[in-house]
């Protein structure tokens, strides 16, 4: 198995809905329609494919010069761990560049993964929760 990682696709919503709903992340897939908002409101999506089947998304929100927020963060459950997620990040990286900070909110089952892939845990950070 070769993951094939692209940059820029937005895949059809059922497909990142499979994956959120495989990978554990808790978002609004009962809600296509939100979904399918939430990416074509994101500036950078990367994707990962084992073969036509999609297997790991990273979505983020970046100007590209001095922050992003990488928002989502999903690998099916079947190919975690296997270094897609890293990988998912690492893209990131590479596309927002050297000047660019890279902050994430983590899903407490999360918390422990973002350390092991070069990730360092922020304490002065505040936010203002949704309602809906």
């Amino acid at each position: 198995m070769e993951i094939q990682y692209q940059v820029g696709v937005t895949p059809d919503v059922a497909k990142i809905i499979e994956v959120y709903d495989s990978s554990g992340i808790k978002r609004p897939t009962s809600d296509a329609e939100r979904i399918s908002r939430m990416f074509a409101e994101s500036n950078l999506i990367i994707t990962a494919w084992d073969d036509q089947e999609l297997v790991g998304v990273a979505r983020s929100l970046t100007d590209f010069c001095w922050c992003c927020y990488l928002s989502d963060l999903a690998v099916r459950l079947e190919y975690q761990k296997q270094g897609i997620g890293k990988k998912l990040i690492e893209l990131t990286k590479e596309q927002i560049g050297e000047q660019t900070a890279l902050i994430l909110l983590a899903a407490p089952a999360a918390i422990d993964y973002y350390p092991k892939v070069g990730m360092n845990k922020i304490h002065n950070g505040f936010m203002i929760p949704r309602t809906q």
